[in-house]
């Protein structure tokens, strides 16, 4: 085995041990400590716990990257465990949601599992984030890349938290509606990231994206990423039509962190290191996908719009 495979799997092995941990401590709340009296603020106290616990590797480990795959890990295991402890979940509708979700999960955490180099690498955005910070770096370690992200998932989750514990079989078209949406996000996020992972590997420097899924949007996983949140939001109302003035507000708050924060670092960060990238903002939209207009041979892709 090569040091960079043998790395890559000692480090893997390193952050599988914390998120074991992390979980366990989660589950711990979860089986002896005391009810909060709700089962949506249960799970979120243990959610909280164990994104400290991954904290405490970031520190201890000086790489907040440990908290990358905690977006994908959680989300199956906040269902399965609202699952447990509804009464009367409806048998179609919880089925649906949990096909969606585990397919996203494991899209989400292999493309996490096959980027990732090891923990000599960090995401370049958190030492961005901490050394802007100054003296406050310890707060915006443990807020901004931490429990801030932990709270916006939980609050994306929590249509399927009504979408689980609502009983009665609410509107069924619906439903099957938010889990086409579903699946149709999760292949379209994986075919983005199948595109630009080929491209990646034969790319020139300086070159950027403009091919497959990447001529409809200059980025297409964000869009896929959005429309997967918009799914649960579905479900959720499909569980509970009274409430939907409500219950979009976590899809509205991921779409709001794409478009406001995590798209233009990426644009940004694109324009400065491949000046041919304004050429693609000329003629790719920037997220809402559209056929790509007719045009000469263009340049390709950004492998760091992957994002």
């Amino acid at each position: 085995m090569s040091t960079g495979r043998s790395s890559k799997a000692r480090s893997l092995s390193i952050v599988a041990i914390a998120y074991l941990t992390a979980v366990a401590v989660g589950a711990a709340w979860l089986i002896a400590g005391p009810a909060a009296g709700a089962a949506w603020l249960d799970a979120l106290i243990a959610d909280v716990l164990g994104t400290v616990v991954i904290f405490v590797f970031s520190r201890a480990f000086r790489n907040s990257s440990f908290y990358d795959a905690y977006w994908s890990v959680i989300p199956p295991l906040l269902l399965l465990y609202w699952w447990l402890v509804a009464p009367n979940p409806d048998p179609l509708r919880t089925v649906l949601i949990a096909i969606v979700i585990v397919l996203w999960a494991i899209r989400l955490t292999g493309n996490w599992i096959y980027a990732f180099p090891g923990l000599h690498h960090e995401d370049w955005r958190y030492p961005k984030f901490k050394a802007s910070a100054g003296r406050w770096e310890f707060f915006v370690d443990l807020f901004a890349i931490h429990l801030i992200p932990t709270a916006q998932v939980f609050l994306g989750m929590i249509p399927v938290y009504i979408a689980v514990t609502q009983p009665g079989p609410g509107l069924r078209w619906l439903a099957w509606t938010a889990f086409v949406v579903g699946i149709a996000a999760v292949a379209i996020e994986f075919v983005a990231d199948l595109q630009m992972h080929r491209f990646v590997a034969a790319a020139r420097p300086g070159e950027v994206m403009d091919r497959g899924l990447w001529s409809w949007s200059r980025h297409p996983n964000y869009f896929g990423e959005f429309t997967f949140w918009l799914s649960l939001a579905l479900f959720g109302i499909a569980a509970a039509p009274a409430h939907w003035w409500w219950l979009g507000i976590g899809a509205i708050a991921m779409l709001a962190m794409f478009l406001g924060a995590s798209i233009p670092m990426m644009e940004e960060r694109s324009l400065q290191r491949r000046p041919d990238y304004a050429q693609v903002v000329n003629r790719i939209p920037r997220f809402l996908p559209r056929p790509p207009r007719a045009s000469g041979r263009g340049s390709r892709s950004d492998g760091d719009s992957a994002g």
